[in-house]
């Protein structure tokens, strides 16, 4: 593709909506060095992840997106090697997340969500048989294959974004509502099943979410993280620390595990209050609504099911982890896409930005009417 044209196709708001939340997730781990007295090392990490995944991001607009279409089943094969390869490494703080590959840790669950939507994507592209609802078991099927590996390393925040993320592609494929209605209901009671499978410490975050203390009474052992993550956030009152100072000097006060990344939009609030809270889930309301405009523009079936689901991955992980950010889900362990520190989350995201950014560059056509080969109006 010519630059010229490359340059003018590229929808510049989602770069620039995905380059101001690196910027700010910046900041806020620079702030989180601050109060533990790091030696800027995070940081320093993130800036050099940032520079790679910008570097993958850009390289991924360049092939077309329909290449990939062919490798999509094989990618996610891969993908799933490395979800069970983590089981034969070392744990790291109790959990099977991790592949070592000399000094650099990838974590696998990372890239196997992108891989996962390309291989939905593929098989969505051109069938009609999801359009009934025993023809919903195979989609179904594919996505418990890694929410059920994720789920046992244990990553329970990751493992939730799976379903969401196929439940809505299957909708924009053209599933109808009470198929899918049924399919969730039958989730539903499956649920005290899969309560039996979760390990106590997955269910400890759980039963903390009914179980917060009022202000000013300590919170159980299961109920501290919850605890300290809104307490952290409301140190910052309205404005943030950034502007009016911080409340107390306490180290105490700012204790907050892994707040780089399970909690970095707390860290966002404590700095910069309401204020930058409220720029950051715009920027991300941006991104993915500009995501739903070139699924919305793409009439090629593979890329606007691509787009969709890259847009409803957003989606889900923004909301994921600000409700548990805020007490209004359990604590998951789930990191803020592009902002938390972390290079195997920031490369993923920077390939799923690609992969986005290429579909815009290619809307593509279809040769009937249809954006799909089958009849999309009826859903019942």
């Amino acid at each position: 593709m010519k630059p010229f044209v490359w340059g003018i196709r590229l929808p510049w708001s989602i770069v620039a909506a995905a380059a101001a939340l690196v910027a700010i997730g910046w900041l806020a781990i620079a702030r989180v060095e601050e109060l533990t007295e790091g030696s800027g090392r995070l940081l320093h990490q993130q800036m050099a992840f940032s520079v790679l995944a910008l570097a993958v991001m850009l390289l991924l607009t360049m092939p077309n997106y329909q290449v990939l279409c062919r490798f999509s089943y094989a990618l996610f094969l891969v993908a799933i090697a490395a979800l069970v390869a983590v089981y034969f490494c070392a744990p790291i703080n109790q959990a099977h997340r991790w592949v070592r590959l000399g000094p650099i840790g990838l974590q696998p669950s990372e890239l196997a969500k992108v891989a996962f939507v390309l291989a939905l994507a593929r098989y969505l592209m051109y069938r009609d048989n999801y359009r009934r609802l025993r023809g919903l078991w195979a989609p179904l099927g594919l996505t418990l294959v890694p929410v059920l590996l994720i789920l046992k390393e244990p990553d329970l925040g990751t493992s939730l974004i799976f379903l969401p993320v196929c439940f809505v592609m299957l909708f924009a494929a053209g599933a109808k509502g009470r198929d899918l209605a049924c399919v969730a209901l039958a989730g539903v009671l499956m649920l005290p099943l899969l309560w039996t499978q979760m390990s106590l410490d997955q269910k400890s975050r759980i039963t903390a979410l009914f179980d917060q203390p009022p202000p000013g009474h300590r919170p159980s052992d299961e109920a501290y993280h919850l605890y300290q993550a809104k307490r952290f956030r409301a140190m910052g009152g309205v404005w943030g620390s950034f502007f009016t100072g911080p409340p107390t000097d306490d180290p105490a006060a700012y204790r907050l595990p892994e707040a780089q990344s399970d909690f970095i939009l707390c860290v966002v609030g404590e700095r910069f209050g309401l204020p930058g809270t409220g720029l950051v889930l715009t920027l991300y309301a941006l991104l993915v609504w500009r995501a739903s405009a070139v699924a919305r523009g793409t009439r090629e079936p593979f890329g606007r099911l691509l787009a969709t689901g890259v847009a409803t991955l957003f989606a889900v992980e923004v909301l994921i982890h600000s409700g548990m950010s805020v007490g209004l889900l359990p604590i998951t362990g789930l990191s803020l896409p592009l902002v938390s520190h972390g290079g195997s989350g920031l490369l993923g995201h920077a390939v799923a930005l690609g992969l986005l950014l290429n579909v815009a560059l290619r809307p593509g056509y279809e040769v009937s009417n249809e954006p799909f080969r089958y009849e999309v109006g009826a859903r019942g």
